[in-house]
């Protein structure tokens, strides 16, 4: 249990590190008038967003589910 803890907490860790590295290339690209690299950095930002909100959900339902019980 408490090692699939921290496994979580590494991966939400990771995410978090890739979406600060994709943010600083956003604007590194976004200064430098990097259209096309900014739109694909975007989606890419987006995805990694989308899946530590994914993360975050399954977490709370995981948590609820030991409430329930």
């Amino acid at each position: 249990m408490i090692s699939q803890d921290y496994d979580s907490i590494d991966a939400v860790d990771e995410l978090l590190r890739q979406i600060r590295i994709k943010e600083t290339q956003l604007k590194l690209a976004q200064t430098s008038n990097m259209v096309y690299t900014s739109e694909v950095l975007k989606n890419q930002l987006l995805e990694l967003q989308h899946q530590l909100s994914e993360s975050n959900d399954s977490e709370l339902h995981a948590l609820m589910s030991l409430l329930d019980d």
